[in-house]
């Protein structure tokens, strides 16, 4: 098998669980080592470290909110002290908040743009000094739900759709430095927090199964896939671009 990511470091926040897990552990089997960032959850981040490892790859879990500065600082410096440098970042970390207008509150909109929106810059702004030398690659992980919308996601279908257009700039602002920005945006992913969010199983899956041409809920595999592509070399000419990944789901 080709290691599509061999000797390249990654650094994929929100990695415990979900979509970040499965890109952490694709990433890994590419070839790659990588830094699975967490918030809160230490236990998950560190099974999937082990997991990891088992199968002969090089991972560490670094504990770090993206939403405040230090702790981005020190996800970074903790990644170069272990792997000496940083290649790709996933911003995957993200709130996702079910909220009909009338319950939203300042907390709850400060709460979700802090991670979505300003942690993904924050963790941009600190990897494109990193990968100013050697160039790199940064994939922001955005949703359907930033073009197509449904009732009750206001906060979260406007940090995504803000993540889309952070991404077109960045395209522009960092390829002359070598540095590769694009976004994936996915469908309806079989996730932990999709269970507990109700999605899957009952009428919500019913109603989304019924969206999408391919028949099926997406496993977080085959959101990762996309995300080794464009961290590889295969993508080489490829940036600025927002790669949806919805088994044809608008």
């Amino acid at each position: 098998m080709t290691l599509k990511l061999k000797d390249k470091v990654a650094i994929v926040t929100g990695a415990s669980k979900g979509i970040g897990a499965g890109i952490a552990k694709a990433y890994a089997l590419a070839g790659a080592k990588v830094v699975v960032n967490y918030a809160k959850d230490k236990i998950s981040a560190t099974k999937v470290v082990d997991e990891i490892r088992a199968l002969g790859g090089k991972a560490i879990a670094v504990q770090a909110d993206v939403s405040k500065a230090t702790d981005v600082e020190r996800l970074f410096n903790e990644a170069i002290q272990a792997f000496e440098k940083v290649d790709i970042l996933v911003n995957n970390a993200g709130i996702y908040d079910i909220v009909m207008l009338e319950a939203i509150t300042v907390e709850l909109l400060q709460a979700n743009l802090n991670t979505n929106l300003i942690g993904a810059i924050l963790c941009v702004q600190k990897a494109a000094g990193v990968m100013e030398k050697d160039g790199g690659n940064i994939i922001n992980i955005s949703s359907t739900v930033s073009i197509n919308p449904m009732p009750g996601t206001l906060i979260y279908a406007a940090t995504k759709a803000a993540i889309d257009n952070v991404t077109k700039v960045l395209a522009k602002e960092l390829g002359p430095k070598k540095i590769r920005v694009n976004t994936i945006s996915p469908g309806i992913t079989e996730t932990e927090g999709a269970h507990e969010q109700g999605f899957i199983g009952g009428e919500w899956e019913a109603q989304l199964l019924a969206q999408i041409p391919l028949g099926r809920i997406a496993q977080p595999l085959d959101i990762a896939k996309v995300a080794v592509f464009l961290a590889s070399d295969d993508a080489g000419w490829v940036t600025g671009e927002r790669i949806q990944v919805s088994g044809g789901q608008l």
